[in-house]
C-alpha cells in the first residue's frame, strides 16, 4: 500500500507507515491524533489504510482496532475505538478523508479476535461516519469475516483494492465497483460470504473522493 501511495504522489513526508511493533496504541493514536493533524489544510486529500485484527466488545458490541500490542480482554484500556478513529478523521481541516479498512469486527473468525470465555459472534454497534467530507470502505458487511487468501498471500479484499488502482481506478465508487463483484466471488471459493460495504451510499460519493 505504501509504494501504491507513492505512485499516487504521495511524498514520504506525509506517509505515516506503522507496521507490526510500531503500530501500537500509542503509534496509532499519535498518527491519527496528532501527527496527521500537523500536516494538512484546507485542500488535502487524506488516506487512511488499517489492515489488521479488530475485535467487538463483548458487552457493548462497539468496534475496536486491535493494535500490536493489544489485548482483546482489556479493549477499554488497549484497543483503539473505531469510532474513536472516525471522530477524529471527521474533525479534520481536509478537503476529503477516505478510509479502507481491511478487517473484520464481529469476532467471527479471520481478522476479527475475540476476548476469552467471550461467545464466538457477538453483536456489533455499528460504527459509520457523519461528515460530509469522509467515506469509508470496508471488507466485511455486519457479521462476516474478511479472509485472506494463502495463493494472493494478503486480505482478498487488500489484492482487489489495489488491483483497481492499477487498472486507473482512482475514483472511490468506480474502485467499490470494480472490487466487490471480484471479493464476493473470491470469497465463494473459500466457502466464505464476504462483501465489502461503502458508506456513504454510491450515489452520494461518486465523483466526490478521489484516491489521487
Amino acid at each position: 500500500m505504501r509504494d501504491y501511495l507513492r505512485a499516487m504522489g504521495y511524498q514520504d513526508r506525509n506517509i505515516e507507515f506503522l507496521t507490526d511493533e510500531r503500530a501500537t496504541f500509542t503509534g496509532i493514536r499519535r498518527a491519527v491524533e496528532t501527527w496527521l493533524l500537523n500536516r494538512i489544510n484546507a485542500k488535502s486529500r487524506v488516506t487512511v489504510y488499517y489492515a489488521g485484527h479488530g475485535a467487538p466488545d463483548p458487552q457493548s458490541g462497539a468496534a475496536y482496532i486491535v493494535p500490536y500490542d493489544g489485548d482483546p480482554n482489556y479493549l477499554n484500556d488497549t484497543g483503539y475505538p473505531l469510532k474513536r478513529l472516525y471522530e477524529h478523521l471527521e474533525n479534520l481541516p481536509a478537503q476529503q478523508v477516505v478510509v479502507l479498512i481491511d478487517a473484520c469486527f464481529s469476532g467471527a473468525g479471520g481478522r476479527g479476535v475475540l476476548a476469552a470465555g467471550a461467545r464466538s459472534l457477538v453483536r456489533v454497534e455499528k460504527a459509520t461516519p457523519k461528515g460530509s467530507r469522509i467515506a469509508v470502505l470496508t471488507s466485511t458487511q455486519g457479521a462476516q469475516i474478511s479472509t485472506s487468501s494463502p495463493e494472493k498471500k494478503q486480505g482478498i479484499f487488500t489484492y482487489y483494492l489495489l488491483q483497481a488502482f492499477q487498472e486507473g481506478n482512482h475514483d472511490l465508487a468506480n474502485v467499490y465497483d470494480y472490487l466487490r463483484p471480484r471479493v464476493e466471488d473470491e470469497a465463494k471459493r473459500m466457502n466464505v460470504e464476504q462483501t465489502p460495504s461503502i458508506s456513504p451510499d454510491l450515489s452520494t460519493i461518486k465523483g466526490k473522493f478521489t484516491l489521487w
